[in-house]
């Protein structure tokens, strides 16, 4: 089972796809209806994380796409 404090490096950044991960089995564990309410709640704080950081990571991932393109525009 992944948790974020196992998946966290030693640059405390977890990637990605560790993220995506998490979020999928935390939503696993909550969809098997065998957890207790506190333990559903953890599973959703702890999916809820992996989300925003997904979402933190594509839209740096974006940016840094559009810069490529902008530059490659202006060389073109």
């Amino acid at each position: 089972v992944l948790f974020r404090s196992i998946m966290r490096t030693s640059m405390d950044k977890i990637s990605f796809e560790d993220n995506l991960k998490i979020l999928n089995q935390m939503s696993e564990k909550i969809r098997s209806g065998n957890l207790t309410l506190e333990e559903s709640l953890k599973c959703y704080k702890d999916g809820m994380e992996s989300y925003k950081e997904c979402m933190k990571i594509l839209e740096e991932t974006k940016l840094e796409i559009e810069t490529v393109i902008e530059g490659d525009e202006k060389d073109g």
